[in-house]
């Protein structure tokens, strides 16, 4: 145990915080789940973290911002520390396989987006009753879901207009 004096490159816990710009909660957030863990106690009982912890800290912020999960960082953590015992050529895959999986949930969210565009196109937005609102209709017939996936609207679908507030319920889905 030390005390606060003599340890000149140490800081508590409110301040790594604040030089992170991280709140303490989440700075013991991290340390449930064992990504930072501060070496050192002051005589009091305080968590004293080091330059390495600060140094530490940036890294996990800047992989989370990137995109990583706390338990890919977790292992990325471990390959840094370890930095003999694997090559770039790894690191790289496991980057590489970071981006496959983004370049998946754009995917999806591009569909996620076209499918709400083309509901936005099909209602009519007017200041009527919502009973024929093409948007409610969709979305309670289930028609934008298949397999648990989201399906575009057909342009085609949007065609139809037997009321002149709305378009009728949307049922076929262009993939």
């Amino acid at each position: 145990m030390f005390g606060l004096s003599g340890l000149n490159n140490h800081m508590k816990i409110g301040e790594l915080a604040s030089q992170c710009d991280v709140s303490v909660e989440t700075l013991r957030f991290y340390e449930s789940k064992g990504l930072v863990i501060p070496q050192q106690r002051s005589s009091n009982g305080y968590r004293l973290y080091s330059q390495a912890d600060k140094q530490r800290l940036g890294f996990i912020l800047h992989a989370k911002k990137v995109g990583f999960s706390l338990q890919e960082i977790k292992q990325l953590l471990s390959l840094r520390a370890d930095k003999d015992s694997y090559t770039c050529e790894e690191v790289k895959n496991y980057t590489g396989t970071k981006i496959n999986e983004i370049e998946a949930k754009i995917a999806d969210l591009q569909k996620m987006k076209q499918a709400l565009d083309n509901l936005y196109n099909a209602c009519c937005g007017g200041p009527e009753s919502a009973r024929g609102c093409t948007i409610l209709s969709s979305l309670d017939d289930n028609t934008l879901f298949s397999n648990g996936r989201i399906h575009p609207i057909a342009e085609s679908d949007l065609d139809n207009d037997p009321q002149p507030h709305s378009k009728e319920p949307i049922s076929e889905f262009s993939k």
